[in-house]
């Protein structure tokens, strides 16, 4: 990380005369102006609003560690988002998904801001993507200007907080990334301060086989693991419970922490563990690899994570875990237990502000008779290696698992059930869910010989609840095959219905309205392309997926006067196309 140096006239004298010319004349020749603030040694707030957290850095996602903060914004779209440094914009990435409208400040120091989920942009950055997105004729753009080409400084207002793109909520998502290599880093590391006097809280321990061979003692009814308390100033097993075991064993820890001013759950900064006094595991969460993201998923117990909503760390690691957060202890995690011995553990949690929570206890080998009366899973199913491509086949079915599909080795499962409505193809059911996969695998179904409009029939998932996601697909010589990343329950569904397009609040009348939105749903598959023509020119219609919404807000491309005439089409990831026509005066 860069220092940044601050020059006393001490210090000036120090430097003498000559070094000082140098250095401004380094500054002048790489900067086109001049930088007050800078990021790194600092950054301001983006929001002048409280700062207060719904989720921090490196707390655990569904697929990926959070690469940022995200800032709470009262409940409401619209607050004044701030470049927190002086620099230049890098990025502007617009997209229904993901960051939805994002912005990204290169800062001179190396370091890079990212605000996300925006609701508009504003000034210079807003026109510049408004041009883009006429020039490309399309909502989504993903530009990276010159450098310099549109410089802010620090405390300029650059858009408004809004809850586009995978927000669920109205919040600004705010990074600091490592312009050389997009690592993201923790912004209060740099600069952002939250009140933070709270140590993390340690909710639970696992003890996991690492072989067939070991043997856990069951847990109490129908806990997930043994429950945890604090005693004095450590956290200890409550009261009545103990953690037995024999074999090889690794360790994992329900933790989560909260900052002063939020309830929210959020995540740690490091696990360290000492098993008799020896290191034996050790992690810290302080930078993103994006292109390791998806390992997060080895990371944390992944079945307790999506079904039971369940932040089990895994304090050893699985075999195809690329992660580069653990420690260099030998034994990474890996805890033998022989009967009658007795290993005492300690745990040292951290949280991003140095509050830190300890955990000890005994982990008990206990007498080899008693451990062979202790209930075992039976692993039924078929043997798949993790780092060996696998094709699991059955009538009407295959799911080939290239190389490192898995995290570990499994016994993977295969089930079947009758045709559902809509579908043409049996119900296949691939395993659990509860498994994760690292890439995408193909799967094949097979449809009845006779089948029309083969065309339109797409791979969907059967969610256990009961809703319909589609995977694309294309159909040749009686199958339909494509990828999907995820095991679960997956049939063949025909979409031969367009998208329905449907006016909010168009009026025949339209002089001095700001904008105009649409409704646009599908059945099955979801809309995959739109557009809208003014009197036959192109204009921007934004898509919000949560509401299934076209808006467009009259802008310097599409103001005129008089009669108007408006044509929106929307067509489905099957090609199905709907067409919607209305003139208004304006």
């Amino acid at each position: 990380m860069n220092v940044r140096r601050n020059l006393t006239p001490a210090g000036v004298d120090q430097l003498g005369s000559r070094r000082i010319k140098s250095l401004i004349l380094m500054i002048l020749l790489t900067s086109n102006y001049s930088y007050a603030q800078t990021p790194g040694a600092g950054l301001l707030p983006p929001l002048d609003i409280p700062l207060e957290l719904s989720g921090n850095f490196m707390e655990l996602r569904s697929d990926h560690f959070h690469s940022g903060l995200d800032f709470k914004t009262q409940g409401v779209e619209g607050k004044a988002v701030k470049a927190a440094g002086d620099g230049w914009v890098s990025r502007i990435k617009i997209s229904p998904w993901g960051y939805g409208k994002a912005v990204y400040i290169d800062h001179p120091n190396g370091y890079t801001t990212v605000y996300g989920h925006l609701k508009e942009l504003k000034g210079p950055v807003g026109q510049a993507c408004l041009e883009a997105q006429y020039r490309a004729r399309d909502y989504s753009i993903d530009i990276t200007p010159e450098k310099g080409a549109i410089p802010v400084k620090a405390g300029e207002v650059i858009a408004l907080s809004g809850n586009t793109g995978g927000s669920t909520a109205p919040h600004l998502h705010f990074e600091v990334r490592r312009t050389g290599d997009q690592h993201a880093l923790d912004p209060e590391a740099h600069g952002i301060e939250l009140p933070d006097s709270t140590p993390p809280l340690l909710l639970g321990l696992r003890v996991d086989p690492l072989d067939s061979a070991a043997r856990i003692a069951p847990y109490p009814g129908s806990a997930r693991g043994l429950a945890l308390v604090r005693s004095d100033s450590v956290y200890v097993l409550k009261e009545g419970l103990s953690a037995k075991a024999l074999g090889n064993v690794g360790l994992s820890l329900n933790v989560i922490d909260r900052y002063d001013n939020s309830g929210n759950s959020c995540g740690i900064r490091s696990i360290e563990l000492w098993v008799d006094g020896m290191p034996t595991y050790s992690c810290r969460l302080d930078e993103v690899d994006f292109g390791l993201q998806r390992y997060c998923n080895a990371y944390i117990d992944f079945a307790l994570f999506k079904l039971n909503d369940l932040n089990y760390n895994r304090c050893y690691r699985l075999p195809n875990n690329k992660l580069e957060v653990y420690g260099s202890e030998p034994a990474m995690g890996r805890i033998l237990v022989v009967p009658g011995q007795q290993r005492q553990v300690r745990f040292k949690v951290t949280d991003a502000n140095g509050n830190a929570s300890v955990l000890r206890f005994t982990l008990q080998g206990p007498p080899l008779g008693e451990a062979q009366g202790w209930p075992r899973t039976q692993h039924v199913g078929e043997a798949v290696r993790h780092d060996r491509e696998h094709v699991l086949a059955r009538p009407g079915m295959r799911f080939t698992l290239p190389p490192n599909a898995l995290y570990q080795d499994i016994m993977a499962t295969y089930g079947s059930k009758p045709r559902m409505a809509r579908s043409v193809a049996p119900v296949h059911v691939v395993h659990t869910p509860a498994e994760p996969l690292h890439v995408a695998c193909e799967l094949a179904l097979e449809v009845p010989a006779g089948t029309t409009r083969t065309d339109k029939l797409v791979l969907a998932r059967i969610a256990p609840n009961g809703a319909v996601s589609t995977h694309g697909g294309h159909y040749a010589n009686g199958w339909v095959t494509g990828k999907v990343k995820a095991f679960g329950s997956y049939t063949v569904m025909g979409d031969t219905v367009p998208p329905k397009i449907t006016p909010l609040d168009l009026k025949a009348d339209m002089r001095g309205r700001a904008s105009f939105s649409l409704k646009v749903q599908d059945d099955l598959t979801g809309m995959e392309q739109w557009s809208g023509t003014l009197d036959g020119s192109w204009i921007l219609l934004e898509y919000e997926p949560k509401t299934k919404t076209l808006r467009h807000t009259f802008d310097g491309h599409s103001e005129g006067k008089g009669s108007r005439d408006l044509k929106v089409e929307a067509t489905d990831e099957r090609g199905n196309k709907a067409t919607y026509t209305f003139r208004f005066e304006r």
